[in-house]
């Protein structure tokens, strides 16, 4: 007994010196990054003006980055859908889906953000009638990001060993139950991280929405810059700002992708 006492007090004493060790490299970090920061701001000949800004603008700051909330949200479940049907698409026996697909991951992946913005709001939206910029900026984003995730599960499902569907179809198991505990566990684990990176670059993707007059937090500090000629002082609140809503991604990710390893 004393044995084993001792050694849970020495692996907690393990774990207490990695923790802070830990702490420590990241204070470090923060110290470093936040020294050249300052270094580097402290040596412009610039004057300062946040209440003049800032506080002046808070508002119109503050209806921005609600409206790429709101972009970004409808965005990321939408493109989850549109990816996700694509990519059983793509793997589909009918040869109209499967090339329909096809042509519409290469189609978005091979041209620019910018240019599927103008075609899809000023032909197609024209075309079908759709005049609501907001409606058309979630459907554009949609598509887009929609055709990244399509890839990233499809490079999840293929990357499960075949050996595992047939070990599945040898003890009985059907098409529910196959993809119930063999197949989402380890595609959850597997597609979490690229996942987490196509949702943070669709966020910062949404401030291209601008050119087309959505008032999202991009356009909203571009107009405040141009009315008060301070661009550090907006730019810093934009970064803070798309680092406010891309990190809970990131950090929710890591979580996920722990819980599906664990359950695995």
């Amino acid at each position: 007994m004393n044995k084993i006492k001792k050694y849970f007090l020495l692996e907690n004493e393990k774990d207490k010196i990695s923790k802070n060790i830990n702490l420590f490299n990241i204070i470090l970090v923060f110290l470093l990054f936040g020294g050249v920061l300052y270094f580097s701001f402290s040596r412009l000949d610039y004057t300062y003006r946040w209440k003049d800004t800032i506080i002046a603008y808070r508002e119109k700051f503050w209806i921005g980055f609600w409206m790429t909330v709101n972009i970004s949200f409808f965005s990321l479940i939408a493109s989850v859908t549109v990816g996700t049907i694509t990519a059983f698409f793509t793997k589909s026996k009918i040869l109209f889906l499967r090339y329909m697909s096809k042509f519409y991951i290469e189609i978005i992946r091979g041209t620019p953000l910018i240019v599927q913005i103008y075609i899809f709001f000023y032909v197609i939206g024209t075309a079908v009638d759709i005049e609501n910029r907001y409606v058309m900026g979630i459907l554009i984003m949609s598509l887009f990001s929609g055709a990244y995730v399509s890839e990233i599960v499809r490079a999840g499902i293929e990357s499960i060993d075949k050996s595992q569907y047939e070990t599945a179809k040898a003890l009985g198991l059907n098409k529910f139950q196959l993809y119930r505990y063999i197949v989402i566990p380890q595609l959850m684990k597997r597609i979490m991280p690229p996942l987490a990176g196509q949702f943070a670059s669709l966020i910062k993707d949404s401030s291209l929405l601008s050119i087309i007059a959505v008032n999202e937090f991009t356009k909203n500090v571009q107009e405040v810059d141009s009315l008060t000629f301070a661009p550090i002082e907006n730019y810093l609140v934009l970064a803070l700002g798309y680092i406010i809503l891309t990190y809970p991604i990131s950090y929710f990710s890591k979580r996920l992708e722990r819980k599906f390893a664990y359950e695995s």
